[in-house]
C-alpha cells in the first residue's frame, strides 16, 4: 500500500526571527484542510508560537522525521488572501522585519491571541426560511407569530434580535414558535450600516482643476497610476475624494481611505456619511478589541465597501480594491516609529501597484520625496491653486517679539487683534505646540530644574494634576512642595504650555467662551468630537491647541490664527526640520479665512529676518520646497539618496556604542558598492528611558544597492555575540533622527 504524499507546512512564527519554519500538519486531520493564510498553533522552542501557514509544500530540505506537527488549526478558512500574504511579505523583507511579526501585527489583536476564538461576522439575528415565506400569508390565528414574519418577509437579509426587539417588544415566544415550524432560522445581519442615503444629495460645484483631477484619476481606474493632489489648505481636497468615492463605489469596488491621526476621523467621517450611501467602516486605535475585529472581517469580507482608517490600515484585506486615497500625505503619523517600522504612505503605494488600482496622495504641503517623485513622472501631479468658494489664502504676517512685553505670552499687537476679530463676532484660534502648563519648573533660589532622571529631557509642569510628567517616557512625580536640593520655597514655572495659557486667557477675555483641545484635554471618549463640532458651529469664540488643531479641520468661522513659540524648530538638529517647520506653518495658516470672511495669521517670532520664514512669508510652501529640494540634492540627501538608520540602546553607557563599532565593522567586511556607512555617534537625546543610545547610519544613491546592503549586512550582525544584551533595531527610510 502506498504511503501517503508527505505535506509540509511552511510556517511563519511571530517571533522575531528572520526565516519561517517547516512543520508537519496536526496529528487530527479531522477537521478543514491547512491553507496559506490560516492560523495555527505550533511548537517552538520550549513554548508554544502563534504561526501563519505561507505554503502548503510536498517537500523540506530538512528531515522529515525530526520535523514536529502543529499542534493545532485555528481557522477553518484562511484570514488572509494570497495576495495579501505576498503584499506584507514584501512590506517584511523591505524593511528587514520578521515575517511572522509583520504577518500577525497586520492582524487585529483579538487574532494574535490563540486563547480567544474568533468574533463571527454581523451581528446574530433571524430570518424566513422558504417554508416560512411560502406559509406567511396563511398565518391568522397567531397574530404575534404574524407580525414576526410579516416583518422578516419585507427584509431579504433578515432583521438583528436588538432590532425586532426595538420594533415588537419581546418575541421570543413567536420567534422559538416559528422556528419550531420551521418557518424561522437565526442567522448573521451585516454589522456594517449604510452610511445615510443621501447620495442623491448634490454636492458643490466642482471648479475647473478640480474636475480636471477628478476627470484624471477616473481614467485611471481598473490600473496602477500614482497621483500627487496638491492644494492649497481649503481647496476642497475632501470633495475630490468623494466624487472619485462615488464613481468607484458604484462599480462594485472596494475604497481605502487613510488619514494620519484619530483626530481627523470624525469630521471626514461625518462628511462621507452626507454624501455616500454605502457600508462603511473605520479603523483605529481608539476602538475596542472587538470593534476593530469586527470591522476587519466586514472589509475582509466585502461586506464594507470602503475603509476609513489610519496607519495600520494600509493592511486590511480588501479583495475588489479599487482605489487607495492617503490624505495629508506628507504628516509623520504614517511612519510607524518603533516595531515593524513602515511607512504607510509608501506601502499604500506599492499596494496600489500590486492591486492594479490608481493611489491618490493629497496634501497642501507635500513632503519633498512626494514632490521629488512628481518631478520626475513617476507620480502625476494634479493641483488645486485656488481655494473652495472664492475664500481667499489668508496674509502671514510675522510678528518680531522682541523686547516686545508680553501677556501670557502674546504681544500687545496679537492681543489687540485678538479683541478685534472677537468683537466682530469671529473666532480667533491660537497654536502652541507645548501640552502641560510649563516646559520647566526651577528653584529661584538655587538654581534647581525639575530634570527626568531617566532622560536627557526637562520635566513639564501639569498643575492641574499636580504632577511633573517626562513627555519622552512617561516617568511622572508629584510636584514638589519645596526644592528637592535646597529645600527652598520659590518654584517658578518657566515658559508657557497650553493649560497655562488656558488660565490667563480666561482672565484676559472672561466673557469668552474657551476651548483647550489637546491631548491632555481630551482623554475623555467623545470629548475630542463634541469639542471640534462645537468649534465647526461657531460656539466657541476663543480656540487654544497644538498639532491636533494644524491639519485637515475646518473651522469657517476662524479669521484670525496666533502661532506661538516655533523659533526652536528652526534649528533643528535633523536635516528635516525646515521642512516639517514649513509644513507646520502652512497647515496651522491654512485654518484661517475658510469662508467669506478673509483670514489673517500672526506667527510671533524673535527671529523675523530667518531665511525660512521670509520665504514663507512671501512666496509660500512650493518656493520653500524647491530651495529645500535643491539643497539636499547638493546635499546628497533624501530623496536623492536612501537610508537606513540602526538603533542600539542600553543601560550600560558604552555597550550600545561598542555593539555599532562591530556592526559597522562587519559593514566593512561586506564591503558593499556605493554604500556608506556613518558613525556610530551618541543619538540626539543620548539616555531616553534609562537607556543609552547611540546610531549608524547606512546610506547610498540607490535603493537596490542599499537594499542588497543591509540584506547581507544583517546577517553579519544577527550572529554577532553579545548582541541579546543590547536591544537594537534597523530602520528604513527613516523619517526622525531621534
Amino acid at each position: 500500500m502506498p504511503a501517503d504524499p508527505l505535506i509540509i507546512l511552511r510556517v511563519a512564527v511571530d517571533a522575531p526571527v528572520p526565516t519561517v519554519f517547516d512543520y508537519l500538519p496536526a496529528i487530527d486531520r479531522t477537521g478543514n484542510p491547512p491553507a496559506p493564510g490560516m492560523r495555527v498553533l505550533v511548537p517552538f522552542g520550549r513554548s508554544r508560537r502563534l504561526g501563519m501557514i505561507l505554503e502548503v509544500a510536498a517537500r523540506t530540505e530538512q528531515d522529515p522525521d525530526r520535523l514536529k506537527p502543529v499542534d493545532s488549526l485555528l481557522d477553518p478558512t484562511p484570514l488572509l488572501g494570497a495576495a495579501d500574504l505576498a503584499f506584507i511579505l514584501w512590506a517584511a523583507r523591505y524593511y528587514h522585519h520578521a515575517p511572522g511579526e509583520a504577518l500577525f501585527g497586520a492582524l487585529p489583536a483579538r487574532l494574535r491571541r490563540p486563547s480567544l476564538p474568533p468574533l463571527e461576522s454581523g451581528t446574530p439575528g433571524w430570518c424566513l426560511t422558504p417554508e416560512g415565506r411560502a406559509g406567511v400569508a396563511g398565518l391568522t390565528r397567531a397574530p404575534k407569530q404574524a407580525l414576526v414574519a410579516r416583518l422578516l418577509a419585507a427584509s431579504d437579509t433578515g432583521l438583528s434580535s436588538a432590532e425586532l426587539k426595538r420594533r415588537l417588544g419581546d418575541c421570543h415566544g413567536a420567534l422559538r414558535a416559528l422556528a419550531a415550524r420551521g418557518w424561522v432560522e437565526p442567522c448573521r445581519i451585516a454589522s456594517v450600516p449604510r452610511t445615510g442615503g443621501r447620495a442623491a444629495a448634490a454636492g458643490p460645484e466642482l471648479d475647473p482643476h478640480q474636475r480636471r483631477a477628478v476627470d484624471s484619476v477616473r481614467d485611471a481606474f481598473g490600473g496602477f497610476r500614482a497621483f500627487l493632489l496638491e492644494g492649497v489648505t481649503g481647496s476642497g481636497k475632501t470633495e475630490v475624494y468623494i466624487r472619485l468615492l462615488q464613481r468607484l463605489l458604484a462599480a462594485g469596488r472596494q475604497a481605502l481611505l487613510l488619514v494620519p491621526e484619530i483626530g481627523l476621523t470624525p469630521q471626514l467621517l461625518q462628511r462621507l456619511t452626507e454624501r455616500l450611501d454605502t457600508p462603511m467602516v473605520t479603523l483605529h486605535s481608539a476602538l475596542s478589541a472587538g470593534e476593530r475585529e469586527r470591522a476587519w472581517r466586514c472589509a475582509a469580507a466585502g461586506e464594507a465597501t470602503l475603509v476609513l482608517g489610519t496607519r495600520s490600515a494600509v493592511f486590511v484585506p480588501l479583495p475588489r480594491l479599487g482605489l487607495i486615497l492617503v490624505d495629508e500625505e506628507h504628516d509623520l503619523s504614517f511612519k510607524q516609529q518603533d516595531g515593524f517600522r513602515y511607512s504607510a504612505r509608501d506601502l499604500a503605494v506599492r499596494r496600489a501597484q500590486q492591486a492594479r488600482c490608481p493611489v491618490v496622495l493629497g496634501s497642501a504641503t507635500p513632503s519633498l520625496e512626494t514632490l521629488h517623485n512628481a518631478h520626475s513622472g513617476r507620480y502625476t501631479r494634479l493641483e488645486l491653486p485656488r481655494r473652495a468658494g472664492g475664500a481667499l489664502p489668508p496674509e502671514l504676517l510675522t510678528l518680531d517679539i522682541r523686547a516686545q512685553p508680553l501677556r501670557a505670552g502674546l504681544s500687545p499687537v496679537l492681543l489687540r487683534l485678538m479683541r478685534e476679530e472677537l468683537e466682530q463676532g469671529n473666532q480667533v484660534l491660537l497654536f502652541l505646540n507645548r501640552r502641560g502648563f510649563a516646559p520647566v519648573l526651577t528653584c529661584h533660589t538655587c538654581g534647581w530644574v525639575s530634570e527626568c532622571p531617566r532622560c536627557d529631557a526637562r520635566l513639564t509642569l501639569h498643575l492641574a494634576t499636580e504632577r511633573l510628567w517626562c513627555h519622552h517616557c512617561g516617568w511622572t512625580r508629584a510636584l514638589p512642595g519645596a526644592c528637592p536640593d535646597c529645600k527652598g520655597l520659590d518654584l517658578r514655572p518657566l515658559g508657557w504650555g497650553t493649560e497655562r495659557l488656558e488660565a490667563e486667557l480666561r482672565d484676559l477675555f472672561p466673557d469668552t467662551s474657551l476651548a483647550r483641545i489637546d491631548r491632555d484635554s481630551t482623554r475623555r471618549k467623545g470629548e475630542l468630537e463634541r469639542l471640534l463640532g462645537a468649534a465647526r458651529r461657531g460656539e466657541i469664540p476663543l480656540l487654544l491647541g497644538t498639532q491636533m488643531l494644524a491639519k485637515g479641520h475646518h473651522f469657517p468661522g476662524v479669521t484670525l490664527v496666533g502661532i506661538l513659540e516655533l523659533d526652536q524648530g528652526l534649528y533643528g538638529a535633523d536635516f528635516r526640520a525646515p521642512e516639517r517647520m514649513a509644513q507646520l506653518v502652512v497647515q496651522v495658516a491654512g485654518r484661517a479665512g475658510r469662508a467669506r470672511r478673509p483670514g489673517r495669521v500672526v506667527l510671533q517670532t524673535r527671529h523675523p529676518d530667518h531665511p525660512l520664514l521670509l520665504g514663507l512669508q512671501r512666496q509660500g510652501y512650493p518656493a520653500f520646497a524647491a530651495t529645500a529640494l535643491e539643497e539636499r540634492r547638493q546635499a546628497a540627501l533624501p530623496p536623492f539618496s536612501h537610508q537606513a538608520l540602526m538603533r542600539a540602546e542600553s543601560q550600560d553607557a558604552q555597550a550600545a556604542s561598542k555593539f555599532l563599532e562591530r556592526a559597522a565593522g562587519e559593514a566593512t567586511a561586506v564591503a558593499a558598492k556605493g554604500v556608506a556607512v556613518l558613525g556610530p555617534i551618541p543619538a540626539p537625546m543620548e539616555r531616553r528611558g534609562g537607556r543609552h543610545r547611540a546610531h549608524l547610519l547606512a546610506q547610498s544613491d540607490l535603493r537596490p544597492d542599499l537594499q542588497a546592503f543591509l540584506t547581507a549586512w544583517l546577517t553579519r550582525v544577527r550572529a554577532l555575540k553579545g548582541g541579546s544584551r543590547v536591544r537594537w533595531s534597523l530602520d528604513t527610510d527613516p523619517q526622525e533622527m531621534l
